[in-house]
């Protein structure tokens, strides 16, 4: 018996040795080609097992293989992967990867990406791979909800209606950029993301910059800067096919394909989609295609060229406006009630919608004139064309919520057909009320070239210059007579008394002429643990009116001078690394910026104009510190931002339902807080994700003569604004977020997100804060918290390189107000409110070839 036990004992030791000599422990760093700084999060797998880990937040890993003589694939989104054939333990040592994008690094320094522990500012960087998770059919900015500082709805909830603040900033007051070219409207600022529908599907990453932000061009960004990089072309050749379905018959198809760089040095990839459904909200219906194409060409060694296109053709309804709680209770279909949308002959008509086409055009060009010399050009053009639906007559208020005779039901669709009834019955006296469009078409080019020289091995001198030609082309067409024979409008004096049918313009048409000349330079530094800059920008901003309705065509005032204002700025910041765990940076600025056009050309004529308009002035500083260690990453940001002669234009709905807006010209705000943020690797597989922002963004002072226009562009009426030390609305200045992401396995990932929001003030209506006694905050919307899911999985299926996603959002399906305008009394039951969707999905598959 005895021999039998040191016979197993024996057996057991000799296979524990053997199993223990097959494997073998590789280690190594991975780091990212352009700044040499490791890279987290990469895949290490072991070739033919399921057996991976991924790099620590020092880029490094250490994998126990299953077999002695193994393969060690190392993958990353956005980067060439790399294999190693090993035998035994091994240390690769410093595994430096490759861009998978041709010309992925001249882009990122076009766009003025942040570097971490480098660039002195507070950013958050979000990848494609987590894009494509967290996006499902959420709006494309709401993929940064977890993202300190930020707060984004749908807002109305139309397909691409979605909007996004920062730090309490509206999108007027944020630079976005694609690629490092500007795409904020040159006349209001406003950033329309149903311009960008399917984005997402092409998007490398997406940084959000809070604050000063990197951005070398002339760009002043009040609240911060969203870099999006999108695909470039794909180094190896490749493609793939995908498709998504879900709530409220969301259905889209699409395809990437690239040709991978051939041996002639050219290569070229292309993506489109098609997107359409019924929308959550009703009255919501939608469709869109999507397009993006890359040509690329490596001319030599010290050229090359890039020519990328993409756009979106896309028409949605709307929710334009507003109603209060008690609307919504009372109507059957609860939140997703909507008052702008009827039926007509028995098929949904949309009486406000959108439907837009912005095609963005660049042409790129890469020049290394030495080791030390290179310049970046890029040469763009943008053509937009489209607008919004609304109504039009003498009597339009027949669409509104409160003509209960025109409405299918208590508070139903509004009933068209009756109304298409009373335009036949009145004959040649024309349609009493109808359907219009406010067309907003533009045509825009520009150039912006940047040229970056080290004069050492620690100074680098940047300098750029930026030029932009901008027309937009205003005016409201007929879209339907709705049954009757015309529509009379006399508001154009060069056609007096016209009969109008459908295509004709009416209430208004000019354009607005824009012209921009800016240059910068900045000087870097950075040796050992210091890095630091030094930026200097000025810019001209020129506006021009033309128009051709309030003025007749021998009129010298149909076209008006051209006014200019010029913009200067300096902004300055450090980042010291105390060590490998620790640092700490500051920056500070100040600039001035041009008023908005709306600021010049206060009342929508060629007469009433401020040729001094005065520029905003914005001071702004920060401080930050950040700790790395294996397993833990966090920043603790705090920031002040001084905002004096803020001019901007507020929309808001009047008392009797109509559309109308507000030129606000100089108002001071101030906007500080502390945002932290952190990430911890608690093993292999589980990462935990925490975010707080406490911001405390108020009003500075009262305002007068504050001018009310309807949606015609006349205006209503004149009132003083008494707001000093009441709360800047519309953005949630308290958030908190916490996320988990695990690994079940090498290629399935499992999220959870929570997201709270609190101190949310509703917007302000100027036309109720009137009164110098009343001085009573605005309304505070309900706190709420909502947790979103989401799960992919990677696999072969017929040959290809599978992944199935599937997403929740709301999953608690929680009720919620997400937007609101303040009313009257500055509660519950006076506002008026957007509430936010409840419980959503999609499931997607791709696959890759």
């Amino acid at each position: 018996m005895k021999n039998t036990i040191k016979m197993l004992f024996f057996a057991v030791t000799i296979l524990s040795s053997a199993i223990t000599m097959a494997q073998s422990t590789v280690t190594g760093t991975v780091l990212d080609p352009e700044t040499n700084y490791p890279l987290p999060g990469v895949n290490i797998l072991e070739a033919g097992t399921s057996n991976g880990i991924s790099t620590d937040f020092d880029g490094n890993f250490s994998i126990v293989t299953k077999s002695k003589d193994a393969t060690i694939i190392v993958s990353y989104v956005g980067y060439l992967s790399q294999e190693f054939t090993i035998t035994g333990s091994k240390d690769l040592g410093s595994i430096t990867l490759a861009p998978s994008e041709f010309g992925l690094q001249e882009v990122n320094i076009m766009a003025s990406v942040a570097v971490d522990r480098k660039t002195p500012v507070a950013v958050s960087t979000i990848r494609a791979a987590d894009i494509e998770l967290k996006l499902g059919t959420q709006e494309f900015p709401e993929v940064l909800k977890s993202t300190p500082g930020v707060y984004a709805t749908k807002s109305g909830g139309g397909y691409g209606d979605g909007r996004i603040n920062l730090r309490g900033f509206t999108s007027e007051n944020v630079a976005v950029m694609i690629n490092g070219v500007p795409v904020n409207d040159m006349e209001n600022g406003q950033v329309y993301w149903s311009n960008w529908a399917g984005l997402g599907d092409v998007t490398s990453s997406m940084q959000v910059q809070r604050g000063l932000g990197a951005s070398k061009v002339a760009v002043p960004s009040i609240g911060g800067t969203i870099n999006i990089i999108s695909k470039t072309t794909d180094t190896e050749e490749g493609g793939n096919i995908y498709t998504t379905l879900a709530n409220d018959g969301y259905k889209k198809f699409g395809f990437t394909y690239s040709t991978g760089l051939m041996e002639n040095g050219f290569a070229a990839t292309v993506s489109g989609s098609k997107t359409d459904g019924d929308g959550y909200v009703d009255g919501t219906e939608f469709n869109a295609v999507s397009y993006f194409v890359n040509i690329s060409k490596e001319i030599n060694d010290n050229h090359k060229l890039s020519f990328t296109a993409f756009g979106a053709k896309q028409r949605h309804g709307q929710r334009q406006n507003r109603n209060t709680i008690e609307t919504y209770t009372e109507s059957e279909r609860g939140r997703k009630f909507n008052p702008d949308w009827g039926y007509k002959n028995g098929e949904v008509t949309h009486v406000e919608d959108n439907f837009y086409h912005k095609p963005q055009i660049s042409l790129n060009h890469y020049w290394t004139i030495n080791d030390k010399t290179s310049v970046s050009t890029a040469a763009y053009a943008s053509f937009g064309s489209g607008g919004g639906g609304g109504t039009a007559g003498e009597e339009s208020s027949k669409f509104n919520l409160g003509s209960s005779d025109y409405r299918l039901g208590n508070k139903g669709p509004i009933d068209l057909d009756k109304i298409v009834d009373e335009n036949i019955a009145n004959g040649a006296n024309g349609s009493t009320a109808a359907l219009r469009a406010s067309r907003n078409d533009h045509v825009w080019y520009g150039v912006i070239s940047t040229l970056k020289t080290d004069l050492t091995d620690e100074l680098v001198l940047l300098g750029g210059l930026d030029y932009r030609n901008y027309k937009g082309i205003h005016y409201q067409e007929v879209t339907d007579l709705l049954g009757g024979q015309y529509l009379a409008d006399d508001s154009n004096v060069n056609n007096p008394n016209a009969t109008l049918q459908v295509g004709d313009k009416r209430s208004y048409s000019n354009d607005g002429l824009v012209g921009w000349y800016g240059a910068f330079t900045q000087l870097e530094y950075s040796k050992d643990k210091l890095a630091a800059f030094v930026s200097l920008s000025a810019s001209n901003t020129s506006y021009k009116r033309v128009d051709y309705f309030n003025y007749l065509d021998s009129d010298p005032l149909q076209e008006t001078d051209r006014y200019n204002f010029f913009g200067y700025g300096a902004k300055g910041g450090a980042n010291y690394n105390i060590d490998d765990n620790h640092n700490v940076f500051a920056n500070i600025g100040y600039f001035e910026k041009a008023p908005l056009f709306d600021a010049v050309f206060t009342q929508f004529d060629n007469e009433h104009i401020i040729e001094d308009a005065e520029n905003q002035k914005i001071t702004s500083f920060e401080l930050g510190y950040g700790f790395r260690s294996e397993k833990l990453t966090a920043n603790v940001n705090i920031y002040r931002t001084l905002w004096k002669d803020r001019s901007e234009t507020v929309s808001f709905d009047q008392p009797d339902g109509t559309f109308a807006s507000a030129n606000v010209l100089g108002v001071n705000a101030i906007h500080q807080g502390i945002e932290v943020d952190l990430k911890y690797k608690a093993t292999e597989k589980l990462t935990l994700t925490g975010v707080a922002s406490l911001g405390d963004w108020k009003w500075d002072n009262n305002v007068e003569n504050v001018q009310i226009f309807n949606d015609d562009q006349e205006l209503v009426k004149t009132v003083n604004l008494f707001i000093e030390d009441l709360h800047v609305g519309d953005a949630a200045q308290t958030t908190f977020a916490l996320g988990g992401s695990y690994k079940l396995a090498p290629k399935t990932r499992f999220i959870v997100d929570y997201n709270y929001y609190t101190n949310l003030y509703a917007d302000f209506d100027p036309s109720d804060r009137n009164d110098p006694s009343y001085t009573e905050d605005a309304w505070e919307l309900p706190a709420y918290g909502l947790f979103d899911t989401a799960l992919s999985h990677g696999f072969a299926f017929g040959g290809f390189d599978a992944k199935l996603t599937g997403r929740i959002n709301n999953i608690f399906d929680t009720e919620y107000v997400s937007d609101a305008r303040d009313g009257s009394n500055s509660n519950a039951q006076t506002s008026t409110v957007f509430y936010g969707y409840g419980r959503t999905f999609s499931v997607g598959l791709k696959l890759n070839f």
